[in-house]
């Protein structure tokens, strides 16, 4: 089945949600990471006839890209397969791509397990000297959950497509996630460095029924770009990345792109 994919509504929509583009995004272009939440499938991507990401699995974080407004064609194929040997799942043509923004596009499951795609901003605005900021993100099909730092409840009742920021200390914090109100942990623990002045993003993805819950680790500097945990893409890989996952999300059934408007709970730690 082929679909036609057109995002430019959508990605104004995303800005004019989370309140316009940061600083640092110039109006022609826009700073994007890619995160592949959606267990249990591998795609190949191409662009305008070249194969721009191949073997994109699942739990990939794309290192951060500065991608030009402008109109782009892409096809997605099952893994393994190409444009001489198969039939595209999907053809995209003419897919716009605006600019001036700072987002981190996330395929992902809903709450009873439904493939999505969601559009969050990433805070760039700077902490007080010695403080860090730490947001998290509920993008898998689990229950409401509440998020711990060294044990002790920091987001409490998180669901999913919820996300909560809050801003502490620096330092190396032991994070779990555990079902709210419980202290069964159904992720992790994992340590955190929540380095001065950067915010961590950590975001929960996959499926509790399935057992293959998981956490993805990003990093964003005040008024810079993002630096993604490494991919292995580099060059026009990482310039197309933002339409291989609009093109992945078309192979999964959406027509539309979901924005997401976190809700921030700022505390001192």
């Amino acid at each position: 089945m082929k679909r036609k994919l057109a995002i430019g509504a959508g990605a104004a929509l995303a800005l004019a949600t989370l309140g316009g583009a940061p600083a640092f995004a110039a109006d022609h272009e826009s700073t994007v990471s890619v995160l592949h939440g959606v267990p249990g499938l591998t795609v190949d991507v191409y662009i305008n006839g070249e194969e721009a990401i191949s073997d994109f699995e699942p739990g990939t974080l794309t290192d951060p890209m500065m991608l030009a407004a402008g109109s782009y064609d892409i096809q997605v194929f099952a893994d393994g397969e190409t444009p001489d040997s198969g039939e595209p799942a999907i053809e995209a043509m003419g897919v716009e791509v605006p600019g001036g923004a700072n987002l981190t596009l996330v395929a992902h499951l809903t709450e009873s397990g439904d493939p999505t795609l969601g559009a969050f901003a990433n805070d760039t605005e700077p902490v007080a000297a010695g403080e860090a900021r730490l947001t998290v993100r509920h993008l898998a099909a689990a229950p409401t959950v509440d998020v711990r730092a060294n044990e002790s409840v920091v987001v409490e009742g998180l669901s999913n497509p919820d996300g909560a920021s809050l801003e502490t200390a620096a330092g190396t914090v032991s994070a779990d996630v555990v079902l709210t109100g419980t202290s069964d942990v159904a992720i992790g623990p994992a340590d955190l460095d929540l380095a001065e002045g950067v915010n961590t993003i950590v975001t929960a993805w996959g499926s509790a029924e399935d057992g293959n819950l998981a956490l993805a680790v990003q990093t964003v500097e005040a008024h810079s770009a993002p630096s993604g945990v490494p991919s292995g893409l580099g060059g026009n890989a990482q310039q197309s990345a933002l339409t291989a996952l609009l093109a992945f999300a078309a192979a999964l059934g959406l027509a539309t792109v979901a924005v997401r408007q976190q809700r921030l709970a700022k505390e001192r730690g």
